[in-house]
């Protein structure tokens, strides 16, 4: 999987072209990938922001492209993300592995959520990543020098309050 393909895909369907003649204004604001390692519950999702409606819109890749307002989640207008970056989904799994091994963490991955946002100047993937032995990890990968910059390992069991 790679993140130009997808883009190439979108950018490319009728949809979307149907969808930038009627908001010329649109811009990338985000996306969302799930990387299903156990399963085929794998998704590319790329969303984006209209500034004349002050509406976001969201196109789900997985199958036919289909387009579909989003609810937008507070005042705040989303940052632009760049659509220009090239990397493979693998490599982003291969910087989450070495950033396991770093921090000791031998389980196996089963499922990666990825949210690709704008944080602080920069883009970022940022992450939870499904583990075996009831865990998870939270990630955040900076995009423009391909390096993790957070990584914090949590157990399920830590989440539950003793009642």
């Amino acid at each position: 999987m790679n993140f130009q393909f997808y883009m190439k895909k979108l950018y490319g369907s009728k949809a979307f072209e149907d969808f930038k003649k009627e908001f010329s204004d649109a811009v990338l604001c985000g996306g969302f990938f799930v990387i299903d390692k156990d399963g085929n519950d794998n998704k590319q999702h790329f969303d984006f922001f209209i500034p004349s409606l002050k509406k976001s819109f969201s196109f789900k890749m997985e199958n036919n492209i289909q387009g579909d307002f989003i609810e937008n989640f507070g005042e705040k207008q989303p940052q632009l993300v760049s659509d220009r970056y090239d990397f493979d989904f693998e490599q982003i799994e291969e910087i989450i592995v070495n950033a396991m091994k770093q921090h000791d963490v031998e389980n196996r991955i089963q499922k990666i959520l990825l949210s690709f946002q704008h944080l602080d100047g920069n883009d970022y993937l940022i992450g939870t990543v499904f583990i075996s032995g009831m865990s998870l990890i939270k990630i955040q990968v900076d995009l423009t020098n391909m390096n993790f910059v957070d990584f914090e390992k949590k157990s399920f069991f830590d989440m539950i309050k003793k009642v």
